[in-house]
């Protein structure tokens, strides 16, 4: 048997440069992935956890991104 898993959200993080990240919520919860790379960093209980882990995994120093709801 196959098991799926159905996205209920994404949102896409945007820095200075462009997108740095994306946060996929669903069943599991909030899973972070930065740009460039096709291994999560993680998967979080919250939006707001999510988001701070995403901002963690940036260049030290960024600024906080602008999170886009697709």
């Amino acid at each position: 048997m196959m098991s799926t898993t159905k996205t209920l959200a994404l949102w896409v993080a945007y820095g200075t440069n462009g997108v740095v990240g994306s946060i996929r919520h669903d069943d599991d919860g909030y899973t972070v992935v930065m740009a460039g790379s096709d291994a999560a960093v993680g998967t979080y209980p919250s939006l707001a956890s999510a988001k701070g882990a995403l901002h963690a995994h940036m260049t030290p120093g960024s600024s906080w991104p602008m999170f886009r709801e697709h």
